[in-house]
């Protein structure tokens, strides 16, 4: 069976280190990258080949049983050939055509943003090992950015007061967020509309900002479900206050599969103090801070807005070595030792919650007309 890595334009991560595609041939796999694949990560072609990988050209994908990415394809003719699994985050929801584009070519599209978040998938959580170096990122730009230290600091000029740091949102890339930014010494706060998550923040060291918001919950994904208008009125009232007290605001709310939840005003921005820094890191799924744009920063009054971009790509070797650890998990689960082929069974208990396509068909029941 061989499985081809592509390059692909724009995106510094890649989803195959030396060591694990020496770890693949052991398996019994050919593999195949691209050429010049890891180039940027320090990652030659020479060290593929000494792995036993292939080097080829793009053209391998056309005889590739299994194509991996990171991001999805521009369109399913460069995804992989009929009857290959092509694996990638695909963004289902917001990229339907890509989808149903997938299923006509027969391609058995796995999108691994929706691998459930079980135990026995814990491994193979790309959401997860990406969203924590997101979160860590987020704190280091912002530190970056930010003109003023963030540690407390007693000195003969005079006492610096610690930077204020209030993160709304503690899922995994808020929690990250919330470690980095009390390793660095900042005074930190956060919110999340799951109750359930206060003990996570109090454990980091942070305080946790509470607001009645009635019925709350989160989804099976752990994903905090939507608010209504009602509840997203009485949060802002709160957010307002902190957002005024603070240095630095990293928001990081997402609900899957919809836009993200807008808990920020340019209100809310010009009441903070000038040199103060808002990065928000749902800019590509539609923000949560009015007029937040994936990879611009504006300037509000003097208050920096950052809408974050690719984060986990600033810290590309280790976002790269964890995805591909989450890649050659779920090639794992899925390899028949026997046969030395991959095991595509839409009822296994991963494939089923992220196998989109199979067969020529759409096949997830979240995707399908007739569910």
């Amino acid at each position: 069976m061989l499985v081809f890595f592509p390059r692909e334009p724009g995106q510094i991560r890649v989803a195959l280190t030396p060591e694990n595609a020496a770890k693949l041939v052991k398996f019994g796999c050919e593999v195949a990258v691209e050429s010049g694949l890891g180039n940027a990560l320090g990652w030659t072609d020479d060290l593929y080949r000494k792995a036993g990988a292939e080097v080829a050209s793009a053209d391998a994908a056309a005889r590739a049983d299994m194509v991996i990415r990171v991001a999805k394809p521009a369109d399913a003719a460069h995804a992989a050939k009929r009857g290959a699994v092509h694996v990638s985050s695909l963004d289902p929801f917001r990229e339907r055509p890509l989808v149903d584009a997938m299923a006509s070519a027969g391609i058995s599209a796995i999108s691994v943003e929706m691998i459930p978040r079980s135990t026995i998938a814990q491994k193979m959580d790309v959401l997860s090992s990406q969203a924590s170096l997101a979160g860590y990122s987020a704190v280091i730009l912002a530190a970056g950015r930010l003109p003023r230290i963030f540690p407390m600091m007693m000195t003969p000029s005079g006492t610096i007061a610690a930077a204020r740091v209030f993160i709304i949102g503690a899922g995994v890339a808020g929690l990250q967020a919330i470690a980095t930014a009390k390793r660095l010494g900042a005074r930190v706060e956060a919110f999340d509309t799951r109750p359930a998550v206060e003990e996570q923040v109090l454990s980091l060291g942070a305080k946790f900002i509470k607001v009645d918001l009635g019925e709350t919950g989160q989804t099976a994904q752990g994903y905090a479900k939507a608010l209504t208008e009602e509840q997203l009125a009485r949060q802002r009232e709160v957010m307002a206050r902190q957002v005024a007290q603070a240095d630095v605001v990293i928001t990081t709310a997402q609900v899957f599969g919809r836009p993200a939840p807008r808990i920020l005003t340019l209100d809310m921005l010009r009441a903070m103090r000038p040199g103060s820094v808002v990065i928000d890191m749902a800019a590509s799924t539609g923000g949560n801070v009015e007029g937040s744009e994936p990879g611009a920063e504006k300037d509000v009054d003097g208050v920096l807005l950052i809408g974050a971009g690719d984060l986990a790509s600033r810290v590309a070797v280790h976002a790269s070595q964890m995805l591909s650890n989450n890649y050659l998990s779920l090639i794992e689960h899925l390899w028949d030792k026997e046969a030395k082929a991959l095991r595509i069974d839409p009822k296994d208990e991963i494939l089923s919650g992220c196998l989109l396509t199979h067969g020529g068909q759409v096949v997830h029941a979240s995707l399908r007309s007739d569910t």
